[in-house]
């Protein structure tokens, strides 16, 4: 039986548990598969692909959409190769979900790693101090799952501690770094690999009204973040301080932006009414979170802002809303622009823009303090962020 020796060492333990200070951003990494779409062709290889060009006012509707999305190109791994290979996917008479697993259960792990592997090399240590591993994504309907199977490829170690989270859609990678802060805060040394990983194939399908928005919307990546708490070793540089965190569910509103699987694949449903949704709540959902920093009243246009940027009317909106100077959104509408909406991997793509333009920007303009972080999910979820700039607070 353990005795007093034992005690002694589980107190001390307790005493010096807790991490010295915020969670930090370390390391950042992004993958995208190798095919790229243009928006302005997007329409024409989409129903080309599921063999659709009869749905002509389907197909004006989708040019329509692709016109004002704000998204020059996306990546996309579903091809016509892969279409060939399963032509189940295109045929809405025929079960296609165990095809759509067995091709994601080994092509988002895959893009995981490519992301993993560059944030791992920023930062600059072994992928064995990884501690704790946390991996969201939509795309994964198997186990072992994609946590497992990314730890093995990266050569992690068999202790490594180990979460999946799925089905929060765009708001996933948000979600993923609320828990990040919460485990290296309280875990001395804790060093946490956060993983995104979304392929649109698991939702693809031929057009449908209720979908036509979604498809001229989303395309495929994987984002990598390593997160870490004070005392720093030598060589690691904070990114962001992760300071405080929200998250908020709007009453009534299930409806309007949901995932269900079926044996077609997932069927997903977005609303038009969602980014009117966020922008009649996001003023609140701000206060509460900044609230909790005894700031009660912050200056918007004094921020810098990590929004996830679901579709250019969101951004619109809440630019709008909260009466934000031009140029605010702009690391957002650049991801759009260069990726469309790749779910809950997007906010390590927005985090990685911000921080290129705030390096770009030292020494000639002032740089803002305080920011924030926004996601949004099924529920609807906000899920926000106070971030600050570590080299506005001197613990770069």
């Amino acid at each position: 039986m353990p005795g007093a020796a034992t005690a002694a060492v589980v107190d001390s333990r307790r005493c010096t548990r807790h991490a010295e200070g915020s969670a930090t951003v370390l390391a950042i990494g992004t993958a995208n598969p190798a095919n790229i779409c243009p928006q302005d062709e997007f329409t024409d290889y989409y129903f080309g692909l599921t063999k659709s060009e009869h749905l002509t006012k389907l197909k004006d509707k989708m040019k329509r959409i692709c016109q004002k999305s704000g998204i020059e190109k996306r990546y996309i791994h579903l091809d016509e190769e892969l279409i060939r290979a399963h032509p189940e996917i295109i045929d809405k008479n025929l079960p296609s979900l165990e095809a759509r697993v067995d091709i994601a259960s080994i092509e988002v792990p895959k893009l995981a790693e490519s992301a993993a592997r560059k944030a791992i090399t920023e930062w600059g240590r072994p992928a064995t101090d990884i501690t704790h591993l946390i991996f969201s994504t939509y795309s994964g309907w198997r186990a072992p799952s994609a946590d497992l199977q990314l730890a093995t490829l990266l050569g992690l170690r068999p202790t490594v501690s180990r979460t999946i989270l799925s089905l929060h859609g765009c708001s996933g990678g948000s979600r993923a770094l609320q828990l990040a802060k919460e485990i290296t805060e309280n875990n001395h040394g804790a060093r946490v690999l956060v993983a995104l990983s979304e392929l649109t194939l698991v939702c693809f399908s031929t057009p449908d009204e209720s979908k036509i928005v979604g498809h001229g919307l989303f395309g495929d990546g994987a984002g990598a973040i390593i997160i870490g708490a004070d005392p720093l070793a030598d060589g690691e540089h904070p990114l962001f301080e992760m300071v405080a965190v929200s998250q908020t569910m709007i009453p009534g509103t299930e409806h309007a932006l949901g995932l269900q699987a079926t044996d077609r694949g997932i069927d997903f449903h977005l609303s038009i009414q969602v980014p009117t949704v966020i922008k009649d709540n996001i003023h609140q959902c701000l206060l509460d979170a900044f609230q909790s920093v005894g700031n009660t009243d912050p200056n918007w246009n004094d921020l810098f802002w990590a929004v996830h940027p679901g579709g250019r009317a969101i951004l619109d909106n809440i630019e709008g809303k909260l009466q934000l100077e031009p140029g605010k959104l702009a690391a957002s509408r650049h991801v759009l622009s260069e990726y469309g909406n790749m779910s809950g991997a997007m906010i390590a793509f927005v985090l990685d823009e911000l921080r290129r333009r705030r390096e770009k920007e030292e020494g000639v303009q002032q740089q803002p303090e305080w920011g924030v972080m926004l996601a949004f999910g099924p529920g609807i979820t906000v899920e926000a962020m106070v971030l600050r700039n570590p080299f506005s607070t001197g613990i770069n």
